[in-house]
């Protein structure tokens, strides 16, 4: 025998043995059980899970969630964010368009009142109607899309008719018809303005809803359900809907930062909010005349809208790509 094999047989004989996991069934399983949990024990991801996973490694998720966390935290809490309360301390004229100083670090607008306490305090108004406003549009915009898709037949086309309508409406142009009204003139509040945007704003939403509902409704385990008994309006809301969320979450993400633009539009325009509520279309409105002599107080509020706004816009982006299996592909 040769120093060679000599080794080799050594090199044999010392390796640790591998063990290898051997799977045990329970001797009360049929082999049909034991196939159906082991099927279960290897299970893909599911949809959400996997978009979890995806959406974690996307710079343009993290960044935009981060962003849109930073905007609900000063909405909150905004006394955490500013050591000046604008609601409780009045603007002195003697610091009218003052630039920056110690303790007012954006300066002060043309009544004297601190820009970054403002910006600051005005999140509130502007995200609380942008977040209603899409609660208010999904609730309404879903029921009807997915009665319209899921139903069809002549309740789809009247559905449909009525939706053709708002739809041709313009958001801004038909709050601002609305707005008008003597009673909601008088009346102008934030639920006001979230009234009149759900008016104009559910008809997207049902659109896509409808959609989603009718590529959905004839699939196998909709089939499965209803061969078992299951009724229609409870195949509906047990397996049709939430197989149908992905595109509505997708526009309604991007939708919250509309409304957003559309309420600091309609304050900008002196028809939205009231100019003793803070919000960044007033805050806008109001710095415009003096935008030659100091442009600040109109540029801080109109920074924080864009970001706020685009922030959305890159979540619902991000929400696309992560919840679209095409996407992923390419």
């Amino acid at each position: 025998m040769t120093p060679e094999n000599t080794t080799a047989r050594h090199a044999v004989a010392t390796r640790p043995a591998r063990r290898i996991e051997h799977f045990v069934a329970d001797v009360s399983e049929t082999p049909l059980q034991v196939t159906d949990r082991v099927k279960d024990e290897a299970a893909p991801l599911s949809l959400w899970g996997e978009a979890w996973k995806n959406l974690r490694k996307q710079p343009l998720f993290l960044i935009s969630a981060f962003l849109i966390l930073v905007v609900v935290a000063v909405s909150l809490f905004p006394g955490l964010f500013s050591p000046i309360d604008p609601t409780s301390e009045a603007c002195q004229l003697a610091n009218s368009d003052g630039g920056p100083a110690a303790g007012h670090p954006l300066g002060f607008t043309q009544q004297g009142c601190d820009v970054y306490a403002r910006v600051i305090f005005g999140t509130r108004s502007s995200v609380t109607v942008g977040l209603f406003t899409t609660l208010g549009v999904l609730l309404f915009g879903c029921i009807l899309g997915a009665v319209a898709g899921y139903y069809g037949g002549w309740i789809d086309s009247v559905l449909a008719r009525i939706n053709d309508i708002f739809f041709a409406l313009p958001l801004i142009l038909g709050a601002i018809v609305l707005m008008q009204l003597p009673m909601f003139r008088t009346n102008r509040t934030v639920w006001t303005l979230v009234l009149i945007l759900v008016v104009f704003g559910w008809p997207q939403i049902a659109r896509i809803t409808r959609g989603a509902v009718i590529e959905v409704r004839n699939a196998d385990f909709v089939t499965a359900a209803r061969s078992l008994g299951v009724s229609k309006f409870g195949a509906l809301m047990r397996h049709v809907l939430p197989n149908s969320l992905a595109p509505i979450i997708v526009v309604a993400t991007i939708s919250l930062g509309t409304f957003i633009v559309a309420e600091s539009t309609l304050s900008f325009l002196g028809i939205g909010l009231p100019p003793s509520v803070m919000s960044w279309g007033n805050d806008i409105q109001a710095a415009q005349s003096s935008l030659r002599s100091n442009p600040m107080p109109l540029l801080y509020p109109a920074i924080a809208l864009s970001i706020t706004v685009l922030s959305f816009i890159m979540l619902g982006d991000a929400l696309r790509d992560a919840l679209d299996p095409k996407a992923r592909k390419r």
